[in-house]
């Protein structure tokens, strides 16, 4: 399974590809399911499956919205605990166990993360092409982002080095690949290994892993199709936060997702 195509690689778990919808396709903006177990003291739901992102690799939970026959509620929060995904919801009466629900994506915001997203990786695998440094800290919200890297220097210069080489990326359009990668595999590929996947515990096997074709590869988050898709990059930021640790921050431009 792969988003936007196939190769062959191992397919997701069947469990996997039928509960968390996000995984192998991060183009669903709404989908149907049944609740599985509601909390009352938090106001949240657990459903058998989900489009809903619950975070993770730096990128926020995603927002939107459930409805069901007799009610309706904003989706506030999404985490995933232990075994399953909890939603948050705005309302003081939440859907009951066994109640079917249909869910819509806040997809504005969703597509402007997997843009910000897609563009960090860029960000990594051009600091590593350049400097064979890989990034060791970072954060995003929707349209911007930043990352950490133990580079020796930081200077305004290199930021404009920098997002020069992050739009000519943009500009090759390389494809964005999600692959399910035996473990075994992933644990001697070299750019994984520099991501620190190797960390992720043992029992997740396969691992998902998103392929920058040709440029980077990490495990996690949603991300568009083709860098194309990311449009236009700023570097807005280059600054020290000590030795060892230089700080690179980036936006993205804004535009319409409606047609995707």
């Amino acid at each position: 399974m792969g988003v936007p195509g196939q190769k062959n690689t191992p397919q997701p778990p069947e469990e996997l590809a039928n509960s968390e919808l996000f995984a192998v396709d991060a183009y669903r903006r709404s989908f149907d399911s049944t609740v599985l177990d509601v909390d009352h003291e938090q106001n949240r739901v657990a459903l058998a499956r989900t489009a809903f992102y619950p975070g993770g690799g730096g990128q926020p939970h995603d927002l939107g919205e459930l409805r069901w026959d007799g009610g309706t509620a904003q989706v506030t929060k999404v985490k995933r605990e232990a075994d399953r995904i909890w939603h948050w919801l705005d309302t003081p009466e939440p859907p009951r166990s066994g109640i079917e629900v249909f869910g819509d994506i806040d997809w504005d915001r969703r597509h402007l993360l997997m843009r910000t997203h897609t563009a960090l990786h860029i960000l990594c695998g051009v600091i590593w092409s350049e400097y064979q440094i890989a990034v060791t800290g970072g954060n995003m919200e929707p349209g911007k982002g930043r990352l950490d890297f133990p580079l020796e220097g930081i200077s305004t210069e290199l930021g404009q080095r920098v997002e020069r080489r992050i739009n000519e990326e943009v500009e090759r359009a390389r494809e964005v690949v999600v692959d399910f990668m035996g473990r075994s595999e992933a644990d001697l590929d070299p750019a994984l290994i520099r991501t620190a996947a190797n960390l992720i515990p043992k029992e997740i096997d396969p691992l998902r892993v998103i392929d920058i074709v040709g440029l980077d590869k990490v495990n996690g988050g949603t991300h568009v199709t083709s860098t194309a898709d990311v449009g236009r990059v700023a570097v807005t930021g280059t600054s020290s936060k000590g030795k060892g640790n230089k700080r690179i921050r980036l936006e993205v431009s804004q535009y319409s997702s409606a047609v995707s």
